[in-house]
């Protein structure tokens, strides 16, 4: 079946490499489809027709998909109508359909066949990434660094590493529309019927659906109500929850859980191990620094570690990390290991690029929250950024956040598709303790009483779903967010 390489006779003589290809291949798979059509539906996974080398092929494989699709057969009979009448001088498209299946293998290679096709396409795009990096690298303009070029070539690997594409544009309706169904339907089998990945707070879970792909969740809050405790929570429960499956083209996938980024400004990664450790052995930090623990904590200590060495969590506690640093280490990170989540604690210690770091501090927090909005469609990863409110909280007699106090921050609350707030009564109420002995001081005991260990999450922004606020329980020896058990789930109480 040599007469197809005729067709690439005009290609100038000078031309030292052919580009890799293997046109026997995917004439072998075209004829096992065409043989039987059960062939196509063992590489329609993953194989498209600009996979094919040789143009006829992607018109041939194109056709007989939309045949196979419509429910109806597609051979040489039927493929023909959809395609030009002449291929070669001397030889017709209906000849040459008519050889392929003649001359086809078994279907149970069909698979192999595939892959190989594959592969050559992929390698034939990196051979063009690394021209254009070449040809980028020599004639690059004054003013673009290598730098800027480096994010930009790994954007691309990590496009192509993931899609086995790398130009983007459109697409038709019809593929989104396959996609949020296959996002309804595999809600069914993750943590509590989400569409999204849990958080293992089942109330949030409950009014946010999970945390959706391609979110940007903001976690705002003034210092010292939790928010860095609550990114570690969730990002733990989402590494412990971690499931995953092969796909037919050998690559794996997420089907409960997730692979975990936290990017730490602010801690090392020493301090938030130790305050994650703290959360799942249930021993206080502050004595695990202090070496203040008996045999059977230190016990607890030594089995809550071995679990989570497992876990896919990976940290990077770079301090003073730039946006375009963070965003080309999660690209990396995602082709590499794979990646479901990223956290960053948190957005203000990030910086922006050189170009913005002259100018306002605000135009600086808006290029920033923009790239996480971008990053996180472009991963397709839900991104939990936290960020600090403004002082002017403090000056209200009530203390719960709102939008209003983030807007000092540029375009946080415009970029962010959720807004969640933490508010923490005791906190404020441990403040006003009035002199012991009064009845002021009992009034104050019964009210701390009511709120102690309790938490507020105010969903104050959701694009998808409604806005309200969650009780949860907070240990603050352990720093540790979780469900808050309700007076209607407990046991009667025995008088």
């Amino acid at each position: 079946m040599a007469e197809v390489r005729r067709l690439h006779q005009d290609e100038p003589a000078e031309a030292l490499r052919q580009a890799p290809n293997n046109i026997e291949a995917e004439q072998a798979l075209l004829g096992a489809i065409f043989v039987n059509n059960e062939a196509f539906y063992r590489v329609s996974d993953f194989l498209e027709p600009e996979h094919f080398y040789e143009p006829i092929h992607r018109q041939i494989y194109e056709v007989s998909a939309k045949i196979i699709r419509a429910g109806k057969k597609a051979d040489p009979i039927t493929v023909k109508t959809f395609l030009p009448e002449e291929l070669l001088d001397g030889l017709s498209m209906p000849q040459y359909l008519a050889r392929l299946q003649a001359e086809a293998t078994t279907v149970i290679n069909a698979y192999d066949f595939g892959r190989a096709i594959y592969d050559l396409a992929i390698r034939r795009s990196l051979i063009l990434i690394g021209e254009e990096m070449t040809h980028v690298a020599y004639e690059a303009e004054v003013d673009q660094s290598p730098d800027k070029q480096i994010e930009e070539a790994e954007k691309q690997l990590f496009d192509l590493a993931e899609r086995g594409r790398y130009d983007g544009g459109f697409q038709p309706f019809t593929a989104a529309l396959r996609e949020a169904i296959e996002m309804a339907s595999e809600a069914y089998s993750r943590d509590g019927s989400l569409s999204g990945i849990a958080t293992g707070m089942t109330d949030l879970d409950r009014l946010m659906g999970g945390l959706q792909k391609s979110d940007l969740v903001i976690l705002a809050a003034r210092p010292a109500m939790g928010k860095s405790s609550l990114a570690t929570n969730i990002a733990l429960n989402v590494a412990k929850a971690f499931a995953e499956e092969p796909l037919p083209d050998g690559h794996m996938k997420t089907t409960n859980g997730g692979k975990v980024a936290f990017f730490s400004l602010e801690m090392s990664a020493e301090q938030l191990a130790t305050r994650m450790l703290s959360e799942e052995a249930r021993v206080s930090s502050s004595d695990i620094r202090r070496g203040n623990i008996h045999e059977s904590q230190f016990s607890q200590l030594v089995d809550a570690s071995n679990v989570m060495a497992s876990l896919p969590l990976f940290i990077d506690d770079t301090g003073g990390l730039s946006i375009a640093q963070l965003m080309a280490r999660a690209r990396r990170l995602k082709r590499q290991r794979g990646l479901d989540l990223i956290v960053i604690d948190y957005v203000q210690l990030l910086t922006g690029s050189s170009r913005r770091a002259n100018e306002n501090r605000v135009q600086e927090i808006t290029e920033i929250t923009t790239s996480l909005k971008a990053l996180a469609k472009e991963l397709e990863v839900p991104i939990i950024a936290l960020a600090q409110l403004s002082r002017q909280v403090e000056n209200r007699d009530d203390k719960r956040p709102q939008l209003a106090d983030l807007r000092e921050s540029g375009s946080i609350e415009q970029d962010a598709d959720v807004v969640l707030f933490i508010y923490r009564e005791e906190y404020y109420l441990k403040n006003k303790e009035p002199r012991e002995g009064t009845p002021e001081h009992l009034a104050w005991q019964g009210e701390m009483e009511n709120v102690h260990g309790r938490a507020e999450v105010i969903i104050g922004k959701q694009r998808h779903g409604p806005t309200g606020t969650v009780q949860l329980s907070f240990e603050a020896n352990f720093t540790r967010f979780s469900n808050l058990a309700r007076d209607d789930y407990l046991p009667d109480r025995l008088e």
